[in-house]
């Protein structure tokens, strides 16, 4: 059975834009893992609901407030949200790191923030707590070359912070992610029939979006063509760009969004 608590309030990133300077800012790998929100006594999702976490996972965690993602490799979203969406603690959490980017309600910007699990860690050592590494921007053209570094390795795009925001539990211009293209979320709404090689199988996905329906079969696999995403549930999809009518171009399947 599942169970929930109070929904938190959580720090959520803006785009960026070419025009905000980030020079001095704080820069990581954005991960594309499951968010999870330690209370300092319960590890919970976005939406409130309470993951069956092993108590051996959880033993050496703080007693404050942390916020992370759930991960383990690149490109790995849908094992690992297959791991922790179980109903009931199974040793496949021995594969997860919760890698952390935030300590909420904390004094100070955001590598004070961050220090205060530091001196927790080097008492009481989790092997399962990461603080994800953040490095100075020196900007723009920096910008660029970390990104197209981490996208090369298969990374989803950066986050950039301004290290001296005191912490926020909302979207804020504070906090960008950063990637080669723009990403947007639809819910599925029906199936348009293969032809030729897919014949017999998915040739698309119909998506609401906003006040229009998108046609995404771009990205689909095989698999996904076979067995495509339920009715009514919540992808991701990536484009680049709008066209003038308001279209995104190009736009390609991503992944379906877990239920938390």
């Amino acid at each position: 059975m599942l169970l929930w608590a109070e929904k938190p309030n959580l720090l959520l990133l803006k785009s960026y834009s070419s025009d905000v300077n980030v020079s001095n800012w704080l820069m990581s790998e954005k991960l594309d893992g499951v968010r999870g929100y330690w209370t300092g006594e319960k590890l919970i999702s976005r939406s409130g609901k309470i993951f069956s976490v092993p108590n051996w996972f959880v033993k050496d965690f703080p007693p404050f407030e942390i916020d992370g993602e759930l991960w383990t490799k690149r490109g790995d979203f849908e094992h690992i949200s297959s791991i922790v969406n179980q109903q009931k603690p199974h040793d496949g959490w021995r594969e997860i790191r919760y890698n952390i980017f935030e300590v909420p309600n904390q004094k100070g910007g955001l590598l004070e923030r961050l220090s205060v699990l530091e001196k927790w860690l080097a008492k009481y050592h989790s092997k399962f707590i990461k603080i994800i590494p953040q490095t100075v921007c020196k900007g723009q053209e920096d910008l660029k070359l970390e990104l197209k570094r981490v996208e090369k390795l298969g990374a989803e795009g950066l986050v950039v912070r301004n290290p001296k925001a005191l912490y926020i539990d909302k979207r804020t211009s504070e906090a960008l992610k950063v990637k080669s293209f723009q990403d947007d979320e639809c819910v599925v709404s029906g199936y348009t029939k293969g032809h030729g090689k897919f014949k017999g199988l998915v040739g698309s996905l119909l998506c609401e979006w906003h006040d229009r329906v998108l046609k995404i079969g771009s990205g689909l696999s095989d698999e996904d063509r076979r067995n495509p995403p339920t009715l009514d549930s919540n992808i991701t999809f990536k484009y680049n760009g709008l066209t003038r009518y308001g279209n995104p171009k190009f736009p390609v399947f991503l992944r379906v969004r877990a239920s938390h």
